[in-house]
């Protein structure tokens, strides 16, 4: 169940959001859009807030989150290049469930409230494409709860790696591993562990010859291995580093 959302279909397309709208939909839309460009960490939505329209990234990427009791944070999502946000709110016509910021440079456009309204019941199309991406982030949310309830924090590692690398490979080159340019911060959040596990388990991984990283980047140089690693397989085989040292 959980090897589907490693799937071609990971994540919606730029060019597929907006498919099959008339050239009047399209120009209501971006045509209506105010586009800025925010630094790393610049929030973009906060939990609680009132949605007066949705989000289109033009480029770079923004993290979906979750305060928690302690001061942290829980990452739901991390949204990139043609994704939308901030739409679940608006539809259910309910407060921001969570929070957005940026996790590096983006440009993102802000499309008002009614002229997205307008297009979503004049379109014959957007309604199929945004339940699509409901589904997507559905689907990614409940495997986030089943990863944090029932796997150890390696497996959680090695899946969201695996995620990751989809979400940051170049779309001209499908093939080659994507540059997974994301704070320890930002990755043990999503993980759902402390920044010094996370630290330590890379270096396990890094040392088994799984991925390639620097102080800002990570490669992942063997998928099969980290598959295994994930436990997506019910692979029974023996895990890298020493016995006992896994943190449910």
């Amino acid at each position: 169940m959980l090897m589907s959302i490693l799937s071609e279909n990971i994540r919606l397309k730029t060019d597929q959001l907006f498919e099959g709208l008339t050239t009047e939909e399209l120009e209501l839309l971006t045509g209506s859009g105010v586009t800025h460009r925010y630094r790393k960490g610049e929030i973009i939505f906060r939990e609680g807030g009132i949605p007066t329209g949705i989000f289109y990234v033009q480029s770079g990427r923004v993290k979906k989150y979750k305060a928690t009791i302690n001061g942290g944070e829980q990452i739901l999502y991390l949204c990139g290049e043609g994704e939308l946000m901030g739409y679940h709110a608006l539809l259910s016509e309910e407060f921001y469930p969570d929070s957005a910021s940026t996790t590096e440079e983006s440009q993102i456009t802000f499309i008002p409230k009614d002229n997205f309204l307008k297009v979503l019941r004049s379109s014959s199309t957007l309604p199929n494409t945004l339940l699509k991406a409901l589904a997507h982030e559905f689907s990614v949310f409940i495997n986030s709860i089943t990863n944090l309830a029932t796997k150890t924090v390696r497996e959680r590692l090695a899946f969201n790696l695996l995620l990751l690398d989809e979400k940051f490979k170049s779309p001209d080159y499908p093939n080659t591993p994507g540059n997974i340019n994301l704070s320890r911060t930002d990755l043990a959040n999503m993980v759902g562990t402390a920044k010094e596990t996370l630290v330590r388990l890379l270096q396990d991984f890094k040392r088994a010859g799984l991925i390639e990283k620097t102080s800002k980047t990570i490669h992942l140089i063997d998928r099969k291995g980290m598959i295994k690693e994930a436990n997506l397989m019910g692979s029974n085989s023996k895990r890298i580093g020493r016995p006992g040292r896994d943190v449910k």
